[in-house]
């Protein structure tokens, strides 16, 4: 999976998207001016490459790629001060899909099933909860809310961000608690969501008590934990390598190789063309062929372009702004 620099595509992205071994698309804002806008990219590439999945990040908070012209979404850490906060998670994983669907896009990475452990500022209001079986719940509901919709979820950042204090976007991360103490706090959302999660995207963390290499890269952590001790079937996606916290594993030929060695279906390369373009040879050259999993990240409804009239729309949005979320 990969990204594109604008708002429309141009020949040499067209010229990219047509390789086999590109099977997503990530949109960022500078690709979002507007919902027609984005309804129109998406059938560009999508006249290209009709299997081709779409994707966007658009959690909530400040981690909102499209907001011109769509709801601006709280922060998850917001409905945990609300008595009814599970119904109002579900709304607005419900309303945050349909936007998304509607648009012309699969889905998006969400929810996060990180805790908010008031160490990790990249997490912080991202998370749900500091406790993990109420983040548990929250996270239930919006996903519930998500499959409503018509898309599928994605629970990120496998085993756990939340206690790790620095940012993998530009550092590596470590987070040096043993195993255990893993799988009594951070693990439980993701042990408890697994036969309800499409798929999980794993953290540019190293949890050094487990394995030197980040999760990502991990067979210990995506294998025999992720696989078998929590019996996940679905998708596993990783997370940005071109992120500061996967160059342990070289250039971005070793890094995509090393991610699906690891055991991941899909492997984002983004904002860097050049990279992008050399995890496309190595993948050549390794005569990968896609993860038949893939196929559960399509969009499972059309949304029509008058949703906004939806009686359930215009009831999730009153509700969001009733408690002041929206």
């Amino acid at each position: 999976m990969l990204d594109i620099g604008g708002t429309w595509l141009t020949a040499e992205d067209r010229q990219l998207l047509r390789q086999p071994q590109v099977g997503g698309l990530i949109l960022f804002a500078r690709n979002i001016d507007h919902p027609r806008q984005v309804l129109d990219l998406c059938r560009a590439v999508r006249a290209e490459r009709p299997d081709l999945l779409i994707a966007v990040d658009q959690e909530g908070g400040r981690v909102q790629r499209l907001r011109q012209g769509f709801v601006r979404l709280p922060a998850m850490r917001e409905f945990a001060h609300h008595s009814d906060a599970v119904e109002l998670a579900r709304a607005c994983g419900w309303l945050m899909a349909t936007e998304v669907l509607a648009a012309g896009l699969d889905f998006s990475f969400a929810p996060v099933l990180d805790l908010d452990h008031q160490r990790s500022a990249v997490i912080g209001a991202r998370a749900f909860e500091a406790a993990p079986e109420r983040a548990a719940d929250l996270a239930a509901a919006f996903i519930g809310g998500m499959h409503a919709a018509g898309m599928s979820a994605t629970g990120k950042h496998f085993p756990g961000h939340g206690w790790a204090e620095a940012d993998s976007h530009v550092a590596i991360p470590r987070d040096e608690r043993s195993l255990e103490e893993i799988r009594q706090c951070d693990l439980l959302p993701f042990r408890r969501l697994a036969p309800t999660l499409d798929a999980v995207m794993p953290a540019h963390v190293i949890y050094p008590q487990v394995d030197s290499q980040p999760a990502g890269f991990s067979q210990r952590w995506l294998q025999e934990v992720l696989r078998g001790e929590l019996g996940f079937s679905g998708v596993i996606f990783s997370d940005d390598l071109s992120m500061a916290g996967a160059h342990v594993a070289g250039d971005a030929a070793a890094r995509i190789e090393a991610a699906l060695s690891a055991g991941c279906d899909m492997g984002l390369v983004c904002n860097d063309r050049a990279a992008a373009e050399l995890a496309v040879s190595a993948l050549q050259r390794l005569a990968v062929k896609p993860s038949p999993r893939l196929a559960r990240m399509r969009a499972r409804s059309v949304i029509a372009q008058d949703y906004k009239q939806n009686p359930r729309w215009l009831s999730a949005l009153g509700a969001l702004r009733g408690a002041g979320l929206v």
